[in-house]
């Protein structure tokens, strides 16, 4: 039997983005209606688990910048949901390819505590740890509780006045009614106002579905859903604490504290874009490439000496990347996209739902305009700068984790 729900804002997708949105909608007061189809931090979407890194360090002074913005709302967030999201393990990022001393003055420019060490003394302070080059090390960064931090935001979405619907997959939107009309399953319809889509590996999927003015859709870069690999190595010391780690050489990995994902404490690990892609996220498999597993491990033996090289545990996830790995975070005729992505947007994700709810609404908390950095801005923007329709970041592709 189909059904007809409405509401002012309907947020499609409930992962970190599509949760912080739908908090800060209706801790404004709006009426927001959130449809996911499966549960929120779900297996098949980029939210789940409890390891993505926080980090301050990139080459980029916008995105530093905004890591420092994104603290404020990850304390609100701790403050109003009375739950810690963040171990606070720190983050070292060494390699030839990574530039240590360059990161050191973006943090500098920033006002972030860092410090520069050499590979001896990194050594001596992380025994179980190969350093050739200086080192980066940043005390305040950590890992994020992604799982957590997406049920802290819906429970408090909630508590404000929102409804959430699971196990409902948006199959479209069109123009009708109040001036909206997003389908769903077994018929289902919700006429609503204003469609703020936040689905992650499944945006590219719903793009062609979304009524968007002619050449609209065009304008967004191209995105590709990789599907990752990513594994949990014991520690030779079990008492041994570890912080996270971004290391670029021959290749980059990044690697932090695993949290509880793989049922007890060990160090997970992945190489950056080292998965396949993938046409849409509906055609991943949970499959592990092999030729990465061998890869890894032996980047284990040669890197990591405090690490046993055999995982104990393995996964894949979602990466929805763009060419330029910039964010796509605008609004038009009352639809907005929201895929901060390319496998670093999770530290900003309550900062990124405040500024997708500045872009739905047209205006902050304040009552001034939005204020959403234009490199992230796709329907505005010189489409003809560079192939992905943006201009290109000072330092050239972003290259983060």
């Amino acid at each position: 039997m189909s059904t007809v729900d409405t509401a002012r804002y309907t947020v499609i997708g409930a992962g970190l983005m599509g949760a912080a949105t739908a908090w800060q909608l209706a801790v404004r007061g709006e009426e927001v209606l959130v449809v996911e189809r499966d549960e929120p931090a779900n297996a098949q979407g980029s939210s789940h688990g409890s390891a993505r890194i926080f980090r301050h360090a990139y080459p980029d002074q916008l995105y530093a910048d905004l890591t420092v913005q994104a603290c404020d709302y990850w304390d609100r967030l701790k403050i109003n949901s009375g739950r810690t999201l963040i171990d606070r393990v720190g983050c070292l990022d060494h390699g030839r390819g990574r530039d240590p001393g360059q990161l050191a003055g973006v943090l500098e420019r920033a006002g972030v505590e860092h410090a520069l060490l050499s590979a001896g003394e990194a050594s001596e302070r992380w025994p179980g740890i190969e350093f050739s080059t200086p080192v980066l090390h940043q005390p305040h960064a950590g890992v994020i509780d992604a799982q957590e931090a997406v049920a802290s935001m819906i429970d408090l979405a909630v508590a404000a006045g929102a409804r959430v619907l699971t196990s409902w997959p948006a199959s479209g939107v069109e123009r009708a009614g109040l001036g909206f009309r997003v389908s769903g399953p077994a018929g289902g319809t919700i006429e609503t106002s204003h469609v703020v889509v936040a689905a992650g590996g499944w945006l590219p999927g719903l793009l062609a579905r979304l009524p968007l003015p002619a050449g609209a859709a065009e304008a967004v870069p191209p995105l590709t859903v990789m599907q990752e690999n990513a594994y949990h190595f014991p520690y030779r010391d079990p008492q041994q604490l570890w912080p996270s780690l971004i290391h670029k050489d021959e290749m980059q990995v990044y690697s932090l504290p695993g949290g509880r994902d793989a049922g007890f404490r060990g160090q997970k690990l992945a190489e950056y874009n080292g998965g396949r892609a993938l046409g849409s996220a509906a055609l991943q498999d949970g499959i592990i490439d092999p030729a990465n597993r061998e890869r890894v491990i032996e980047y284990v033996r040669r890197n990591l000496p405090g690490l046993v090289p055999e995982p104990y545990a393995e996964t894949t996830c979602l990466f929805t990347n763009t060419p330029d790995e910039h964010f796509v975070l605008d609004t038009l005729d009352d639809i907005t996209l929201v895929s901060p992505c390319s496998g670093h947007g999770a530290k900003f994700a309550p900062l990124i739902g405040a500024l997708a709810a500045d872009l739905a609404t047209g205006s902050t908390e304040d009552g001034d305009s939005p204020l959403v950095p234009e490199v992230f801005r796709v329907f505005n923007q010189d489409h003809d700068a560079d192939p992905a329709g943006r201009s290109m970041p000072v330092s050239g592709t972003v290259r983060v984790a």
